[in-house]
């Protein structure tokens, strides 16, 4: 389902560009991270000194103002940036699994090709040798073992064809393994910073709290 979204044309046009795409967000998000780390440690400075200095309380206010966006655009930042890259090797993911299932189905019809064609072979040559069992002559038994022998010479062929479809079928089994395995860890991980976000959210609403009073 998500090939199929991933290939509209809209997308195909954009993914000429996704790499520029992602290095330019990365480098704004990177940028703006920076940017809320030096406001935040300035005005926590700023905080603390106008705090010791018992200034009024409107300029008080407008510096805890300030710290408050500050940390929020902090939070913000930071937390778009890792969610960026989780996003991308998220797609990553999705693309490759959908290659190997769609890779294991091509391999899984070929394997039924030509299991039914050796089978059709097999099948053929069980009925020329029932029919050279009723025949006496023996220019006609001469010219059967040759078509006999070219049958299982081809019913070979097709068996060590059929060896390298189920290799490579099982090869691609293996990696679409790999792939649902590095997909639980991506969750893993994502419900990992979902708890680490809500931890701290919790604080930084305990924070806010603590400022009000």
């Amino acid at each position: 389902r998500w090939q199929k979204i991933f290939m509209i044309p809209l997308w195909s046009k954009m993914a000429v560009f996704w790499n520029k795409m992602f290095l330019t967000i990365i480098v704004l998000l990177i940028v703006l991270f920076l940017d809320a780390v030096r406001e935040v440690r300035k005005y926590s400075a700023v905080h603390v000194n106008e705090r010791a200095a018992n200034v009024n309380t409107n300029a008080f206010d407008h510096i805890q103002m300030k710290l408050f966006r500050s940390q929020r655009n902090l939070y913000l930042s930071g937390f778009s940036l890792f969610l960026w890259l989780v996003l991308r090797r998220t797609v990553t993911l999705l693309t490759q699994l959908a290659k190997g299932m769609a890779s294991h189905a091509a391999l899984e019809t070929q394997v039924n090709d030509a299991t039914e064609a050796a089978k059709k072979y097999m099948a053929e040559n069980e009925r020329l040798q029932e029919a050279l069992s009723e025949k006496g002559s023996s220019k006609k038994k001469q010219s059967a073992e040759v078509t006999d022998e070219m049958l299982k010479k081809e019913v070979e062929h097709l068996k060590v064809e059929l060896q390298k479809t189920s290799n490579a079928l099982h090869k691609a089994n293996n990696e679409v393994i790999a792939v649902k395995k590095q997909s639980e860890g991506l969750k893993r991980e994502y419900d990992n910073l979902m708890k680490e976000y809500e931890r701290l959210q919790d604080s930084l609403n305990e924070a806010e709290d603590r400022k009000d009073l």
